[in-house]
């Protein structure tokens, strides 16, 4: 529903990163007052790279209490730089810059700066201020507004802040809190194992035999790149049967092999495959993704993380109880984020200044557990439940807010960078055959519409 209602809350964005940052543009354009806190020292969340990592847990088993980048040295975007900005503010070549369609990871926190300066966010962020607590000042009442205490703390400080807001978006990302399989002989094996949220560049594993787990697209990455420093590399995968890509890959370097799940690991260095096989490994990394986790949060039990699966939340958004003064953007994954992200945060800014009203209780729950029971049908595992994957999801939740549909030129460039990857994975990055598409791209309003000046 929507109605003329313009009114102004208090609003409390926990994170600048890409979901934080157009959150906080969002809000403040429906009229907010906004503020915006970041634990580290300047935008880009993730994308804020960070090479050194001391005092963690290799493992990252400790509790997270200075949330920092999974990113590593050599890491390229996965998607070319044409589909990956917000919908009014392009990811275009600057001069100077990291020209690539797929380019370095600074080049995406350059832009993500650019859009900061851009738009005048950076007077909403405190920056180097952690969120240790943000929780229900009262107990949520028909017809009441909820409100939220939130307590932080600024770095070196000596005392924190408390301060009462109508309304928090939790924006933190969801690349901070290492997944890790549970491997019999784990806790026991004394040689080195780490989660590639701790990896940064291939050199301290020289003339090492190494063995990855996982072959997502970091573990395929960080394999790649071990090739000319390691002695050997032995990628375990859940499954043999992998890409065209990879198999070429894997052809070209004597030193690369594919190996089953691991069963267990010895304490005299072996790792056991499931096939019987073994090898004597001196370092394990873990490439098995991540965890969702708000240590901060307090909801007295309205919402939670159950096998990865944030619940319940209405459109991966709105927990039914307690929407819309609290609100998350960016837990989807598998989708074309930043636009998603852009429509998440227009829907909430809507919904807090009254323009907008979410359906009943009762109607969310039921739309939440249709769509539990949906994935289930599926076969996807719960920890699985927020992988989108799918074009129409995000038109669909556009639609809730008259939000434009995915461009045909992002959808088919977005395919055509993952059907490239499938089949030529050491070279898709800088070898492509879009063209039309990408023409196409640069000729539609979304490259168009703010005219040369404005880059």
């Amino acid at each position: 529903m929507v109605s003329e209602r313009n009114l102004s809350k208090n609003v409390c964005i926990i994170g600048a990163g890409p979901s934080g940052l157009v959150a906080a543009r969002e809000l403040r354009k429906e009229g907010h007052n906004v503020v915006v806190f970041e634990q580290n020292n300047d935008v880009g969340g993730q994308w804020l790279y960070q090479p050194k990592i001391e005092h963690e847990d290799p493992l990252g088993r400790t509790t997270v209490q200075n949330v920092h980048s999974s990113i590593y040295a050599s890491l390229r975007l996965t998607s070319p730089r044409e589909i990956m900005g917000y919908t009014d503010f392009p990811f275009v070549v600057k001069k100077g810059r990291d020209s690539r369609r797929f380019p370095g990871h600074r080049e995406l926190l350059l832009y993500l700066q650019d859009f900061c300066e851009y738009f005048g966010l950076r007077e909403m962020i405190r920056f180097n201020t952690r969120v240790e607590y943000a929780g229900m000042l009262n107990y949520p009442e028909f017809g009441k507004d909820l409100r939220w205490i939130v307590k932080s703390k600024e770095k070196d400080a000596e005392k924190g802040m408390e301060e009462i807001f109508d309304a928090i978006v939790v924006a933190t990302g969801h690349y901070s809190q290492p997944r890790l399989p549970n491997i019999k002989g784990m806790d026991a094996w004394r040689r080195k194992q780490m989660h590639s949220h701790i990896y940064r560049v291939p050199e301290p594993f020289r003339n090492e035999v190494v063995v990855v787990v996982g072959n997502s697209l970091s573990g395929q990455d960080i394999g790649m790149e071990l090739v000319d420093v390691a002695k050997e590399i032995h990628l375990s995968a859940k499954s043999l049967d992998v890409s065209e890509g990879l198999s070429k890959v894997i052809s070209k370097h004597h030193n690369l092999h594919l190996c089953p799940q691991i069963d267990s690991l010895h304490d005299d260095g072996r790792v056991l495959f499931v096939d019987g096989t073994s090898i004597v490994a001196d370092t394990i990394i873990y490439c098995t993704g991540y965890s969702y986790s708000f240590p901060f949060l307090d909801t007295k039990g309205m919402v939670a993380v159950d096998d990865d699966r944030v619940g319940p939340l209405y459109e991966h958004t709105f927990p039914p109880s307690l929407a819309p003064s609290l609100s998350f953007v960016g837990i989807p994954k598998k989708l074309i984020g930043f636009p998603f992200f852009e429509s998440q945060a227009k829907w909430i800014a809507q919904l807090l200044s009254g323009k907008r009203t979410l359906p009943s209780w009762d109607k969310m729950m039921q739309s939440i557990k249709e769509f539990y029971r949906s994935r289930e049908v599926d076969g996807i595992p719960k920890h699985n439940t927020h992988d989108i994957a799918n074009f129409e999801y995000c038109d669909k939740y556009a639609d809730y807010i008259g939000f434009l549909h995915l461009e045909e030129w992002r959808k088919e460039l977005c395919l055509s960078a993952l059907r490239n990857a499938d089949i030529n994975l050491d070279t898709y990055r800088d070898s492509y055959d879009d063209s039309e598409m990408l023409q196409a791209a640069y000729q539609s309003s979304h490259f168009t519409h703010l005219g040369p000046e404005a880059f």
